[in-house]
Protein backbone atom coordinates (compact mmCIF):
# COMPACT_ATOMS: atom_id res chain seq x y z
CA UNK A 1 0.00 0.00 0.00
CA UNK A 2 1.61 3.38 -1.13
CA UNK A 3 1.37 6.77 0.48
CA UNK A 4 -0.92 9.77 -0.71
CA UNK A 5 0.26 13.33 -1.29
CA UNK A 6 -1.31 16.88 -0.13
CA UNK A 7 -2.16 18.42 -3.32
CA UNK A 8 -4.05 22.31 -3.68
CA UNK A 9 -7.22 22.38 -5.79
CA UNK A 10 -6.09 24.70 -8.66
CA UNK A 11 -9.65 25.24 -10.52
CA UNK A 12 -11.13 22.78 -13.75
CA UNK A 13 -10.10 22.92 -16.80
CA UNK A 14 -10.81 20.44 -19.92
CA UNK A 15 -8.20 18.16 -22.04
CA UNK A 16 -9.09 17.51 -25.86
CA UNK A 17 -8.50 13.70 -27.14
CA UNK A 18 -6.93 13.01 -30.03
CA UNK A 19 -10.63 12.33 -31.13
CA UNK A 20 -11.46 16.16 -30.94
CA UNK A 21 -13.63 15.31 -27.48
CA UNK A 22 -13.06 17.25 -24.56
CA UNK A 23 -12.71 15.73 -21.16
CA UNK A 24 -13.73 17.99 -17.90
CA UNK A 25 -10.35 17.61 -15.43
CA UNK A 26 -9.46 19.59 -11.71
CA UNK A 27 -5.82 20.74 -11.99
CA UNK A 28 -4.06 19.46 -8.39
CA UNK A 29 -1.01 21.16 -7.31
CA UNK A 30 1.70 19.24 -4.96
CA UNK A 31 3.05 22.38 -3.58
CA UNK A 32 6.49 20.89 -2.31
CA UNK A 33 4.95 18.23 -0.15
CA UNK A 34 7.58 16.65 1.67
CA UNK A 35 7.53 13.71 4.51
CA UNK A 36 7.65 15.22 7.92
CA UNK A 37 7.38 11.71 10.57
CA UNK A 38 7.27 8.07 10.31
CA UNK A 39 4.84 6.36 12.84
CA UNK A 40 6.49 2.80 13.17
CA UNK A 41 4.45 0.15 14.72
CA UNK A 42 6.71 0.04 17.82
CA UNK A 43 5.97 3.26 18.52
CA UNK A 44 3.05 4.23 17.31
CA UNK A 45 1.44 1.09 17.10
CA UNK A 46 0.73 1.54 13.25
CA UNK A 47 2.73 2.37 9.92
CA UNK A 48 2.60 5.56 8.17
CA UNK A 49 4.06 8.61 6.86
CA UNK A 50 2.82 12.19 7.72
CA UNK A 51 3.56 14.71 5.03
CA UNK A 52 3.29 18.49 4.71
CA UNK A 53 2.55 20.83 1.94
CA UNK A 54 2.70 24.55 1.07
CA UNK A 55 4.40 27.33 2.63
CA UNK A 56 4.16 28.69 5.97
CA UNK A 57 5.70 31.85 7.67
CA UNK A 58 7.72 30.87 10.95
CA UNK A 59 6.79 34.14 12.49
CA UNK A 60 3.41 32.71 13.04
CA UNK A 61 4.39 29.82 14.41
CA UNK A 62 4.70 28.43 18.17
CA UNK A 63 7.96 27.61 19.08
CA UNK A 64 7.06 24.05 19.73
CA UNK A 65 6.02 23.84 15.71
CA UNK A 66 8.81 25.77 14.58
CA UNK A 67 10.94 22.98 16.64
CA UNK A 68 9.12 20.43 14.80
CA UNK A 69 9.69 20.85 11.87
CA UNK A 70 13.33 21.87 12.66
CA UNK A 71 14.13 18.38 13.74
CA UNK A 72 12.33 17.06 10.32
CA UNK A 73 15.27 19.67 8.90
CA UNK A 74 12.32 20.47 5.81
CA UNK A 75 10.76 23.95 6.18
CA UNK A 76 7.25 24.62 7.92
CA UNK A 77 4.05 23.67 6.08
CA UNK A 78 1.10 24.74 6.19
CA UNK A 79 -1.17 21.45 5.79
CA UNK A 80 -0.20 18.36 7.64
CA UNK A 81 -1.87 15.01 7.02
CA UNK A 82 -0.99 10.97 7.58
CA UNK A 83 -1.08 7.78 5.24
CA UNK A 84 -1.43 4.36 6.36
CA UNK A 85 1.41 2.75 4.30
CA UNK A 86 2.55 -1.16 4.24
CA UNK A 87 6.23 -1.98 5.75
CA UNK A 88 7.89 -1.72 2.26
CA UNK A 89 6.75 1.40 1.20
CA UNK A 90 8.25 3.99 3.79
CA UNK A 91 9.93 7.53 2.14
CA UNK A 92 12.50 9.01 3.79
CA UNK A 93 12.13 11.87 6.27
CA UNK A 94 12.33 15.36 3.87
CA UNK A 95 12.04 13.31 0.42
CA UNK A 96 9.84 15.64 -1.87
CA UNK A 97 7.06 13.77 -3.50
CA UNK A 98 6.54 14.65 -7.37
CA UNK A 99 4.00 14.52 -9.36
CA UNK A 100 4.88 11.65 -11.24
CA UNK A 101 3.84 9.36 -8.28
CA UNK A 102 1.02 8.91 -10.32
CA UNK A 103 0.75 8.00 -13.46
CA UNK A 104 -1.66 8.78 -16.58
CA UNK A 105 -4.67 6.22 -16.81
CA UNK A 106 -4.72 5.33 -12.73
CA UNK A 107 -7.86 5.75 -10.76
CA UNK A 108 -7.47 7.53 -7.15
CA UNK A 109 -9.33 8.67 -4.69
CA UNK A 110 -9.75 12.43 -3.71
CA UNK A 111 -11.24 13.79 -0.37
CA UNK A 112 -11.73 17.04 0.53
CA UNK A 113 -14.00 19.93 2.85
CA UNK A 114 -17.35 20.61 0.36
CA UNK A 115 -18.02 24.27 0.01
CA UNK A 116 -20.41 25.82 2.79
CA UNK A 117 -23.64 26.89 1.82
CA UNK A 118 -24.30 28.08 5.40
CA UNK A 119 -28.16 27.36 6.75
CA UNK A 120 -30.47 26.03 3.67
CA UNK A 121 -33.88 24.74 3.60
CA UNK A 122 -35.04 21.86 2.90
CA UNK A 123 -35.84 21.57 -1.28
CA UNK A 124 -32.50 23.15 -1.34
CA UNK A 125 -30.51 20.78 1.24
CA UNK A 126 -32.21 17.78 -0.24
CA UNK A 127 -34.01 18.64 -3.14
CA UNK A 128 -37.75 18.35 -1.56
CA UNK A 129 -40.56 19.31 -3.85
CA UNK A 130 -41.87 21.76 -1.42
CA UNK A 131 -45.86 22.23 -1.01
CA UNK A 132 -48.43 23.20 -3.15
CA UNK A 133 -48.62 26.46 -5.42
CA UNK A 134 -52.16 27.36 -4.86
CA UNK A 135 -55.43 25.32 -3.61
CA UNK A 136 -54.57 26.81 0.38
CA UNK A 137 -51.11 26.98 0.93
CA UNK A 138 -50.20 30.36 1.44
CA UNK A 139 -46.75 32.18 2.33
CA UNK A 140 -45.12 28.30 3.10
CA UNK A 141 -44.48 27.00 -0.23
CA UNK A 142 -41.21 26.24 0.34
CA UNK A 143 -41.44 24.17 3.93
CA UNK A 144 -40.74 20.52 4.27
CA UNK A 145 -44.10 19.59 5.60
CA UNK A 146 -44.71 17.09 8.04
CA UNK A 147 -41.74 16.09 10.08
CA UNK A 148 -43.33 12.54 11.88
CA UNK A 149 -47.01 10.27 12.44
CA UNK A 150 -49.47 11.29 13.97
CA UNK A 151 -50.42 9.38 17.74
CA UNK A 152 -48.38 6.65 16.52
CA UNK A 153 -45.44 6.83 16.67
CA UNK A 154 -46.12 10.51 17.90
CA UNK A 155 -42.63 11.23 17.50
CA UNK A 156 -39.72 12.77 14.87
CA UNK A 157 -37.24 10.02 14.39
CA UNK A 158 -33.50 10.45 14.28
CA UNK A 159 -32.08 11.36 11.76
CA UNK A 160 -35.25 13.30 9.74
CA UNK A 161 -33.79 15.30 6.80
CA UNK A 162 -34.28 18.34 7.78
CA UNK A 163 -33.28 22.86 7.36
CA UNK A 164 -29.78 22.97 8.73
CA UNK A 165 -26.00 23.68 8.11
CA UNK A 166 -25.29 22.65 4.34
CA UNK A 167 -21.98 22.27 2.68
CA UNK A 168 -18.35 22.15 4.95
CA UNK A 169 -18.10 18.57 5.41
CA UNK A 170 -15.59 15.92 4.59
CA UNK A 171 -16.22 14.51 1.39
CA UNK A 172 -14.46 11.63 -0.75
CA UNK A 173 -14.93 10.72 -4.53
CA UNK A 174 -13.77 7.35 -5.29
CA UNK A 175 -12.26 6.45 -8.57
CA UNK A 176 -11.51 9.62 -10.41
CA UNK A 177 -9.23 8.70 -13.22
CA UNK A 178 -5.64 11.02 -13.56
CA UNK A 179 -5.53 11.97 -17.20
CA UNK A 180 -2.58 14.07 -17.77
CA UNK A 181 0.44 14.67 -15.26
CA UNK A 182 2.94 17.69 -15.31
CA UNK A 183 5.96 16.78 -14.00
CA UNK A 184 8.28 20.33 -14.14
CA UNK A 185 5.47 21.91 -12.85
CA UNK A 186 3.83 19.68 -10.38
CA UNK A 187 0.46 19.31 -11.53
CA UNK A 188 -1.96 15.98 -11.54
CA UNK A 189 -5.12 16.56 -13.77
CA UNK A 190 -7.67 14.16 -12.57
CA UNK A 191 -11.39 13.30 -14.41
CA UNK A 192 -14.25 15.17 -12.85
CA UNK A 193 -14.86 17.55 -10.43
CA UNK A 194 -13.40 17.17 -6.95
CA UNK A 195 -14.88 17.87 -3.18
CA UNK A 196 -13.44 21.84 -2.29
CA UNK A 197 -13.35 25.41 -3.34
CA UNK A 198 -9.90 26.90 -5.19
CA UNK A 199 -7.01 26.96 -2.94
CA UNK A 200 -8.25 24.36 -0.73
CA UNK A 201 -6.08 21.57 0.16
CA UNK A 202 -7.50 17.84 -0.24
CA UNK A 203 -5.63 14.41 -0.08
CA UNK A 204 -5.24 12.64 -2.98
CA UNK A 205 -4.36 8.47 -2.73
CA UNK A 206 -4.29 4.77 -4.96
CA UNK A 207 -7.98 3.74 -5.68
CA UNK A 208 -8.86 1.32 -2.86
CA UNK A 209 -11.90 -0.31 -5.08
CA UNK A 210 -9.43 -0.70 -8.05
CA UNK A 211 -6.24 -2.49 -8.83
CA UNK A 212 -3.20 -0.33 -8.76
CA UNK A 213 -1.95 0.52 -12.27
CA UNK A 214 1.09 -1.55 -13.42
CA UNK A 215 3.37 1.19 -13.97
CA UNK A 216 2.48 2.80 -10.89
CA UNK A 217 6.48 3.47 -8.93
CA UNK A 218 6.83 1.83 -5.96
CA UNK A 219 7.25 2.47 -2.54
CA UNK A 220 6.42 6.20 -4.92
CA UNK A 221 8.35 8.47 -6.60
CA UNK A 222 10.04 11.20 -4.80
CA UNK A 223 13.26 13.67 -4.92
CA UNK A 224 15.63 13.77 -2.01
CA UNK A 225 16.82 17.16 -0.35
CA UNK A 226 20.40 16.58 -1.27
CA UNK A 227 19.33 15.46 -4.89
CA UNK A 228 17.25 18.83 -5.25
CA UNK A 229 20.19 21.12 -3.89
CA UNK A 230 22.88 19.09 -6.43
CA UNK A 231 20.38 19.96 -9.04
CA UNK A 232 20.39 23.84 -8.88
CA UNK A 233 22.55 25.85 -10.59
CA UNK A 234 25.42 27.35 -8.74
CA UNK A 235 25.25 30.62 -7.25
CA UNK A 236 28.13 32.95 -9.95
CA UNK A 237 30.14 34.82 -7.76
CA UNK A 238 29.13 38.75 -6.87
CA UNK A 239 25.55 37.51 -6.68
Amino acid sequence: MRSGVVAQKMGMTRLFTEAGEHVPVTVLRLAQCQVIAHRSKDKNGYVALQLGSGERRAGNMSKADRGYFAAAKVEPKRKLAEFRVSDDAMIPVGAEITADHFVEGQFVDVCGISIGKGFAGGMKRWNFGGLRASHGVSVSHRSIGSTGGRQDPGKTFKNKKMPGHMGNTRITTLNLKVAKIDIERGLVMVEGAVPGSKGGWITLRDAVKKKLHKDAPKPGKFRLAEAAASEAPAAKEGE
